[in-house]
């Protein structure tokens, strides 16, 4: 991990932090399942990003103004936040067509963030697909 990234987690709470890695840890997994390393992690506006060759940027973060929760934030000029609604429409808050909003207090699970994951890591290859090929 950066040492920009560590800036942004230490302004965390232990909470956030935890629900952070945990994300992130998924989302180095899925990239290994499905071959698609390597992930690279950046910051982007301030915010930890995460992308593959061929797959649209996951950015994650916590903000004090929402504390309760953490934030995957997917390009807003994608379909995947709207793919993500039809599929799992009440398992998730969701933002707009920008965000998934999770409580801190929530176990992160393989599925279905794994598979909305999985879905944004492929994107480009999968846009054209109807559902995304979900």
């Amino acid at each position: 991990m950066s040492e920009d990234i560590q800036a942004v987690l230490a302004g965390y709470p232990q909470q956030a932090i935890s629900q952070f890695l945990s994300i992130q840890n998924l989302i180095f997994s899925l990239a290994n399942i499905n071959k698609l390393n390597p992930v690279e992690e950046t910051l982007k506006w301030g915010e930890p990003s995460y992308k593959v060759k061929g797959g649209s940027a996951i950015r994650i973060d916590w903000k004090a103004k929402d504390p309760s929760f953490i934030k995957v934030y997917f390009h807003c000029q994608t379909i995947l936040l709207s793919t993500f609604k039809e599929i799992y429409p009440n398992d998730f808050i969701y933002e707009g067509n920008r965000a998934i909003a999770i409580p801190l207090t929530s176990k992160i699970e393989l599925t279905p963030l794994g598979h909305c994951l999985t879905l944004a890591l492929k994107y480009h290859t999968l846009k054209h697909q109807p559902l995304l090929g979900a």
